[in-house]
């Protein structure tokens, strides 16, 4: 049996497609196609949501038909839906390849060791990734997530060391 915590977010449903009961599905993968490959699409309780058998490309994400959805209405009713793959299907990462999912929740710490805080997050808002991070003083703040903000990443460790540009806004 698949925990909820060997399963990892990769697509939502974000409403139906057409008449014949396709999926309208904003992919969290690579490549949008990338989705279908992973075989069938599971809900976060593990069970079998979707088995694509067809896919087109949207503007915004894919269509997607499934034996599982007969029907407009049927495929309506998925809406808000996430889609999860179990983490053994993903393929492995390559030298400071990282996925999302296994850096949230680890400590991030300055050069010197002084802890920083905690990945919350991956952020992406058009410019690149960013580490959304909550402070130690509860407040969340955000670390570009390049070579030279983050120059030591350890994911085994549950450790990110961070050098953080200095803001604007700041005295000094």
């Amino acid at each position: 049996m698949t925990t909820d915590a060997d399963l990892v977010l990769v697509g939502a449903v974000v409403g139906a497609f057409g008449v014949h009961g396709d999926v309208r599905v904003r992919t969290f993968t690579a490549s949008p196609e990338g989705i279908a490959g992973y075989g069938p699409l599971l809900n976060k309780a593990g069970q079998v949501v979707l088995t694509p058998k067809r896919m087109r490309a949207l503007p915004e994400g894919l269509a997607l038909g499934a034996p599982e959805v007969a029907s407009r209405e049927a495929a309506q009713a998925l809406k808000g839906t996430g889609l999860y793959v179990p983490r053994s299907a993903l393929p492995p990462t390559e030298d400071d390849e990282f996925y999302h999912i296994d850096l949230i929740g680890c400590a991030v710490e300055g050069l010197d060791g002084t802890a920083l805080g905690t990945v919350k997050a991956v952020q992406d808002f058009g410019a690149g990734d960013l580490l959304e991070v909550r402070g130690p003083d509860g407040k969340d703040w955000y670390l570009p997530f390049t070579k030279a903000a983050a120059p030591l990443v350890n994911v085994a460790a549950r450790r990110i060391v961070a050098d953080p540009p200095v803001s604007e806004d700041e005295p000094g």
